[in-house]
Order: structure tokens, then sequence, then C-alpha cells
């Protein structure tokens, strides 16, 4: 059986880079046919390594779940659910705990750089963390992970746990491997186009989110930084910020960046810029107008949660029965 996993923080507000790089690309994988299961949560549990107010993570799952919908994720086909509904997830964390390694945990690059930004003291749950997203991964048996660069370290101790647990205690996780899309995995910060779009990036015009305005998005793209040459080109060493534009806007209007370079050839800038702003605005629009009506019909939204997390433990505790047979840790 294959089984796809993958979660996403609810923090933040999702940017354009984070639908062309993941959400849209969970719309394709659901159409695949090729894979038997496909589990997506929303990490309320990731989120609270560092410290979050209660109400506005509340709100943020809904709206996080709302917005998967929209985009188009479709509860038949995927299975949408909450971490922290299904136990089995803190669980088997806590199980993966005792085979990992304190100097593993330190060397993990996000640890390092998480842990600078902690005026009060770092948690423990921070160290841990990777250790509860192995726990998520295996705890489904995921043959592949859809992930990012920066998650490929967090993946990789993922398969040494799973390799560890296997050789202690007898043959029992599948080894997962990267999904790694090649088109529109990586879109560029409008204003340092050398840097990752972020939502946590503190410069507000740098990102695109999925909520703003059709005003806001063509001021964004407007200032978008780019060079000085006038040639629309793709070309992400010598000219980083039209090339970021091109593949937005291929992204967005579904069309192959040469036929977008010959497309606007000699027609300069700020032409360019209306386009791009134009294949943006036409794709958010309507998952915008789709997120609202989800997210105000409240008894549709928590029936579709229900149900992802009664599946979603339905997998989780079979095979964490198994993990806990093979430690030892039942008596029947």
């Amino acid at each position: 059986m294959k089984t796809i996993v993958s979660g996403i923080q609810p923090s933040g507000r999702l940017t354009l880079g984070n639908y062309l790089g993941a959400i849209k690309n969970f719309v394709n994988i659901q159409e695949n046919m090729e894979y038997d299961a496909f589990f997506v949560f929303i990490a309320d549990l990731h989120a609270i390594t560092v410290p979050k107010e209660p109400l506005l993570l509340r709100q943020s799952v809904r709206k996080l779940a709302a917005l998967y919908l929209a985009c188009g994720l479709n509860p038949e086909k995927v299975t949408l659910f909450i971490q922290s509904e299904v136990h089995e997830h803190a669980e088997l964390g806590y199980l993966l705990q005792t085979i990992s390694y304190i100097g593993e945990l330190e060397r993990m690059t996000q640890y390092k750089d998480k842990k600078i930004k902690q005026v009060d003291g770092v948690s423990s749950a921070l160290l841990t963390y990777p250790v509860l997203m192995a726990g998520d991964i295996l705890l489904y048996n995921a043959s592949y992970v859809p992930v990012g660069q920066d998650q490929k370290q967090h993946l990789e101790l993922t398969k040494i746990l799973a390799d560890r647990f296997n050789y202690r205690f007898g043959e029992t996780f599948i080894t997962p491997e990267p999904l790694i899309t090649k088109i529109g995995a990586k879109i560029m910060s409008l204003q340092d186009p050398t840097k990752k779009m972020s939502k946590s990036d503190p410069l507000e015009k740098a990102s695109i989110y999925l909520d703003d305005n059709e005003a806001a998005i063509r001021k964004k793209i407007a200032s978008a930084i780019t060079d000085s040459d006038g040639k629309i080109k793709f070309d992400p060493i010598n000219k980083p910020g039209i090339s970021n534009l091109l593949s937005i806007m291929s992204c967005c209007a579904n069309k192959p960046i040469e036929e977008l370079e010959k497309a606007y050839d000699g027609k300069g800038y700020g032409v360019f810029k209306q386009a791009v702003a134009d294949s943006i605005v036409s794709l958010l629009v309507p998952i915008q107008e789709k997120y609202e009506a989800i997210l105000n019909n409240k008894e549709l939204l928590d029936k579709i949660l229900d149900d992802g997390a009664i599946k979603a433990s339905y997998f989780a505790k079979k095979n964490l029965n198994k993990v806990k047979k093979r430690m030892g840790l039942l008596r029947k």
C-alpha cells in the first residue's frame, strides 16, 4: 500500500509560494491513482513548540482547513484532519524519543535557527520537534512525503529512526522517500529574490498572501524587485527578480516559461508585471470566494474534520499497537 503523508503548521498567513509549492501539488497528487492513501493534517502540535495564544491558534486551525478545501482538496480522496485530534501522533512521537539521541536533535538546522529567536527560554518540544515529525510520517507507514528543501534534514532523521527501530525490534516501518516537485517548488521573495517567499517574512510587500485583495496583489507585483536591462528572460543567476516573476506566472497561468518569454519579449517590465498580477488575481479570487463560503459553513467544516480524524485514527491505532507490541508495552 503506497501512502503519502503531509502536514503544515497553522501559523502565519499562507503565501502564494505555499500554494504553488505545496498545496497545488496536493491537488495533483489526489488525482493520481498510483497512491492508495493520502493523509493531510494540520500540525497544531508542532505549532505549540513556540508560544501561541490559544484562541488565535484555534482560529488559525479552522482557517487553514477551510483554505485547504477551497484550494481543491477533496475530502473524498484525501483524509484531512487536525493532528492533536489523533492522539497516536503524540504517543508515537514519545516512543520514538526513546531511540533518538540528543546529539542528533541538536544538529538539526531548524532547531539551531529557532533556538536563537527564543528570548524566554527554549522548550524541550522545540528540540524534539523532528521526532514528532518522524512519528507523523511513520504512524501511517508513509511511502512518500512531500517536502521542501528546508525539511529534507528532518526526513533523513525519520529514515534513520525507522531503520533503527526496525533493527532493534524487528521489521515494522517503511522507510519513507521525499516527494519533491520540480515546477513551482520554490517561489522567491518579491523584495529579495535570492530568498524563498515566506509567511514569516516581516516585510509585508515581500510576499503575496492567499488572502490579499486584488489591490494589494497589484501593488506588490508592481513594486517587485527586478533589474535595469529591460529584458524578460529566465536567468535565475543574473536576473533573479524577473525569473521569479516568470516562475510565478508560469505556475498561475499554467503556461511554459519559454512561451511567456516569447509573448512578452520587448514589451517592457510594466506590461509584464501587469500580466503577472492578472494571472495571480485570476487564480486567487475564486479560491478566496470558496474559502469564505466554507469557513462560514461551520457544520460542513466540522463534519469533514471529524470524519478525517476518525479515518486517520483507524489507521494510526493499528500501527501504534504494532509498535507497542514490538517494544513489549502491551499485555495482550
